[in-house]
């Protein structure tokens, strides 16, 4: 094996190694059209009931508002922060902001809970 073969290879496997990390490295939410969605294009809220980074919506609140999950391995980035629930599960803030979908939107692009409990539920911008 020649030098310029053995150096391909020790690229290859360098590349290899380093896309996961880069998978981990990903926002957990998209903007699309001036606002926040998960990966499946789902509208993202947020609670003005919400405060210094800690969620204010548990039981029955979070059945109708599923919060915005943190998967094994995530860790907090730049304006993106992992909180601690009261049931002990990850939830993803932003800014401070935890985030939630909603389960009457049922297509991407759905906004059914932008200003329900008199404005307290807001989509979730950048």
């Amino acid at each position: 094996m020649n030098y310029f073969t053995r150096s391909i290879q020790a690229l290859a496997v360098t590349a290899a190694l380093a896309l996961p990390a880069l998978a981990f490295a990903a926002e957990p939410a998209m903007k699309e059209g001036g606002m926040w969605t998960n990966h499946q294009s789902m509208t993202l809220y947020t609670f003005a009931k919400d405060q210094d980074g800690k969620s204010m919506c548990n039981d029955k609140c979070a059945a109708n508002w599923p919060p915005l999950k943190v998967e094994d391995g995530d860790k907090s980035m730049g304006k993106w922060s992992v909180i601690t629930r009261d049931d002990g599960t990850k939830q993803w803030a932003y800014d401070g902001k935890p985030l939630y979908t909603f389960v009457r939107d049922t297509k991407a692009g759905d906004m059914t809970g932008d200003g329900l409990m008199d404005g307290a539920w807001k989509v979730a911008k950048p």
